[in-house]
């Protein structure tokens, strides 16, 4: 059995040798449905899963996750559910017994994997949800905002549609690499992080950078690139302190500040894995 630590660690690779395909994914999750219809608090996890991709296919921004974590008596569950249903040594009794035991751990399995789905399926990496969308516009206010390594874009398209005035930019380099990158909910600019800066620092005040790469430095160099800018920026970070985003070099440099506006847009972009990004206000 997989340690925590070790759940961890799988969760963090960017690029697993083999992720969930769409259809097979989804039907998977629908059987599951379907097999544990009786047992309410697996049904909701797995309907909160079906609901979000539907959401994201339709190029529209998911709700909230619920910690997608099975329930640690679920066994105890079903062993008393199937119990009150069937007289001791009932072939069929056992027999669902036998099913549902057998089909936990790959239940499990497949729970934990749906962030490996989003990112192999759409692209989206941090997980982005229409209520946290609504904090943040409504935190930024009419101020115009920079997003870099905008990726597919579903942080700024969620923005623009409530009106935000947004730049999102991204290099785009990973696109020849990643089919997730054909699939941009929003025209992205191509121009990286540090260009970007440059070119929109005097019409924005705000700059967002989320999920930046863990191995790589470049969101050390947006940092110092915002506290070098002619207009006062601030930077909004969407990532996993001293874990699965951005370097330690970064962690160590960044001023954390206003605490309370970043708890308020934390309301909505709570953890649903392993992986615990938050939101961070960054100067």
């Amino acid at each position: 059995m997989l340690t925590n630590k070790q759940k961890k660690k799988l969760l963090k690779k960017k690029h697993p040798t083999t992720q969930p395909a769409e259809s097979n994914y989804i039907a998977q999750m629908l059987k599951y449905r379907d097999q544990f219809a009786a047992y309410p608090q697996v049904k909701f996890l797995i309907n909160n899963v079906i609901e979000s991709d539907h959401l994201i296919k339709q190029g529209l921004l998911p709700q909230d996750l619920p910690e997608l974590i099975l329930p640690d008596d679920i066994q105890d569950q079903i062993f008393k559910d199937i119990n009150g249903r069937f007289k001791p040594g009932d072939p069929k009794g056992d027999q669902l017994w036998n099913e549902l035991s057998d089909a936990l751990p790959k239940l499990d399995k497949q729970l934990r994997s749906f962030r490996d789905y989003l990112e192999s399926q759409y692209g989206m990496w941090a997980y982005i949800s229409a209520p946290f969308i609504k904090d943040l516009a409504d935190s930024i206010g009419d101020s115009p905002v920079l997003e870099v390594m905008a990726g597919n874009g579903y942080i700024s398209k969620g923005l623009n549609d409530l009106g935000v005035k947004v730049f999102p930019t991204d290099s785009l380099e990973w696109v020849d690499e990643n089919q997730t990158g054909k699939h941009q909910l929003i025209p992205v600019e191509k121009l990286d992080a540090l260009a970007a800066i440059a070119k929109y620092q005097i019409q924005v005040k705000y700059v967002i950078m989320s999920w930046s790469p863990d191995k790589q430095t470049i969101d050390v160099d947006v940092l110092n690139a915002i506290r070098k800018a002619d207009n006062d920026l601030e930077l909004i970070v969407v990532g996993e302190k001293n874990g699965a985003t951005d370097s330690k070099a970064f962690w160590q440099q960044a001023h954390f500040i206003k605490p309370e506006t970043a708890k308020q847009l934390n309301r909505h972009h709570q953890p649903f894995d392993l992986i615990k990004d938050q939101i961070y206000l960054v100067d």
